[in-house]
């Protein structure tokens, strides 16, 4: 089956989609599957072509950016041709380019599949509203034209005004996740590096932006270093240069600089990197403030390595928890209760740890790769051929 995935930033940017992106890109080539990526060239440092662990990425110039949005003149033009060489699609939301390849898909006949991963909330200005209701039609228009609609988790379908439209095209795809087991070595090595003093470790692993509800987990330990005096925080993830974050990391400056040497930023960590850092934390906290987050796959990886985690009461965002057992959830935005809910965690830890296998049997990429190739195989042969 020769496979087309589109989405707005693919590798190396990274981001909750793009992860997910390319493991389900890396897992259908694994079972032997052709596989392109159509993505924009947003760092002109990029190639327009190459291969990546036998996935083709094509990147598209970029003439100017809008937003967090990239607008790229001759995108259309390569789209077509490639919608023409491939059996099916798959496109990744939210994307402002995905309804013109829906609608290519069903000019051509080619079966498309729509994956919804969250909803787009960019910062509140008045510009940024136009551009929110601007995707909103575009995702919509995408969703009307597909064949079928992937969500992560019923929980989130049912609460989404997008999904909720389509009931009949919805199928529920576990997201892949995968982390590898790190050596004890390396871990004692990261715990040495970063946590010298053997001290209670939270851990959060995203970008630096609003939505994710950084300041909450910081308003929260205060109280949390009342039972656990020398509690520290480790930050996985991009924290500078952030796109449209700017103002946001300006507004968190007074709460970390009360951190001082207990809060340290990372950086953007590799796989194996991530596996030693989830593996040298108590606990993981997901704090995040709206429905742009969907699930959390880091939730999953830190579970894959022994971690519980402490999640929004968010749709999705809450399902790892409440699947596994692995943790808790506490009320959205809640400063309050996160810090209960992070003393509880770190004075019985060893109750919320579950058997790696147990969580493998949910989640892993094979899992998912089957799926969607499953769902593409029945769209194939419910269509009919267009000359």
């Amino acid at each position: 089956m020769k496979i087309l995935l589109a989405l707005t930033y693919y590798r190396p940017h990274t981001s909750g989609l793009t992860i997910y992106a390319e493991r389900l890109a890396l897992g259908l080539a694994a079972r032997g599957h052709s596989v392109t990526i159509l993505t924009s060239r947003y760092d002109r440092a990029l190639p327009l072509r190459e291969e990546r662990g036998g996935v083709t990425v094509v990147r598209v110039p970029v003439a100017f950016r809008v937003s967090k949005g990239v607008v790229m003149p001759t995108f259309g033009r390569t789209a077509t041709r490639l919608v023409r060489e491939h059996d099916v699609l798959s496109l990744h939301l939210p994307q402002l380019d995905a309804a013109g390849l829906s609608l290519r898909g069903r000019l051509f006949g080619k079966p498309t599949v729509v994956t919804y991963h969250c909803d787009l909330l960019l910062p509140p200005t008045p510009f940024n509203r136009l551009v929110n209701h601007v995707v909103v039609w575009a995702d919509r228009a995408t969703a009307a034209l597909a064949d079928a609609i992937v969500a992560y988790t019923e929980d989130y379908a049912a609460h989404s005004r997008l999904l909720s439209r389509h009931p009949r095209k919805l199928q529920v795809i576990p997201p892949p996740v995968e982390a590898a087991a790190p050596s004890p070595d390396g871990v004692a090595s990261f715990r040495a590096t970063w946590n010298p003093n053997g001290s209670p470790v939270i851990g959060m692993a995203a970008r630096l932006a609003s939505e994710k509800g950084v300041e909450v987990l910081l308003r929260a330990l205060p109280a949390v270093r009342e039972r656990f005096p020398g509690v520290r925080v480790l930050f996985a993830g991009q924290h500078e240069n952030v796109l449209g974050e700017a103002a946001y990391r300006e507004r968190l400056c007074p709460l970390l600089a009360g951190e001082g040497g207990n809060w340290s930023f990372l950086g953007i960590l590799d796989p194996g990197q991530m596996s030693l850092f989830f593996s040298s934390l108590d606990v993981l906290v997901v704090p995040s403030l709206n429905s742009t987050e969907s699930f959390g796959l880091v939730q999953v990886e830190a579970m894959l390595l022994g971690t519980p985690s402490i999640a929004s009461d968010l749709p999705g965002v809450r399902q790892p928890v409440r699947t596994t057992g692995m943790g808790e959830v506490f009320p959205v935005g809640d400063s309050a209760l996160l810090a209960d809910a992070l003393v509880r965690v770190l004075g019985d830890r060893e109750r919320y740890v579950r058997p790696r296998r147990d969580i493998e049997a949910l989640f892993r990429t094979s899992l998912t790769a089957e799926h969607y190739e499953q769902l593409f195989e029945r769209l194939l042969r419910g269509r009919a051929p267009v000359p």
